[in-house]
């Protein structure tokens, strides 16, 4: 019997963080070799799925402005980070077998296809993976933003917040194992609480497009899977729902 899936198209966000592994900088190609096996799975299921990766594991705008740096300087960098694990991502899918096309906000036709949204809906319908570099193209903005934005642009039914704990908590899980487990939010209980799912920028922009987020443990094998076809796992973001789908 085949597995059907509960979502048709779907941006998975994954940070740089997550790609870095236990490493404090660069890229894990264990990592990055595990995402695209679990990518894999999900391909073979017809599911049209766009990806938005950080660039947190080489360079952190944000870090960089607190330093002293031109803020502005500072996120562009940011932005070359991503397209850099972006390209990683993409070699390891070809190796898997998996037809990819890596986009970036920012023109650089040498080793990525600029951003157009219709050029990109195009690869979905065709199966293939469409991963998206260069954050929004602009600075002050974050990865989480694109994620939103990429997704009301596609007109994806859900965002997957690839990370490295299982859920949303009160607080973080590892300063105190005592902490609330959230099974379900709504987008103004995230904003109220100020949790840790996405920057409010852009919780507010799928709030606005009614864009439902899912937070899930990135590490656990068959999670993106899991969470494609509908499993409770990890923290199911959403507005006006009496129980979760």
């Amino acid at each position: 019997m085949l597995e059907k899936p509960r979502y048709k198209r779907v941006i998975l966000k994954i940070s740089g963080e997550a790609l870095a592994g236990c490493k404090e900088y660069g890229v894990d190609p264990r990592i990055v070799n595990s995402i695209a096996a679990q990518v894999e799975e999900v391909a073979g299921l017809g599911v049209q799925l766009g990806i938005v990766v950080g660039g947190g594991n080489i360079w952190r705008g944000v870090a960089g402005s607190a330093q002293g740096m031109d803020r502005a300087t500072a996120d562009y960098m940011g932005m070359l980070a991503t397209v850099i694990n972006a390209l990683a991502l993409q070699d390891a899918l070809d190796k898997k077998g998996v037809s990819s096309r890596v986009q970036t906000a920012i023109e650089m036709k040498e080793v990525a296809e600029p951003y157009i949204r219709r050029r990109a809906m195009r690869h979905l319908e065709k199966g293939r993976v469409v991963i998206f570099a260069g954050g929004t193209g602009n600075p002050y903005f974050s990865t989480d933003t694109t994620a939103a934005l990429r997704a009301a642009e596609i007109e994806a039914e859900i965002i997957l917040m690839a990370k490295k704990v299982d859920a949303v908590y009160e607080e973080d899980p590892v300063k105190n194992p005592k902490a609330k487990r959230f099974d379900k939010l709504t987008y103004i209980e995230v904003l109220n609480k100020g949790l840790a799912v996405m920057d409010a920028t852009a919780v507010s922009l799928c709030m606005d497009n009614q864009i439902p987020l899912l937070v899930f443990n990135l590490n656990k094998a068959g999670n993106i899977k899991r969470a494609i076809l509908g499993e409770c796992i990890g923290t199911y973001v959403g507005g006006g729902f009496i129980g979760r789908p």
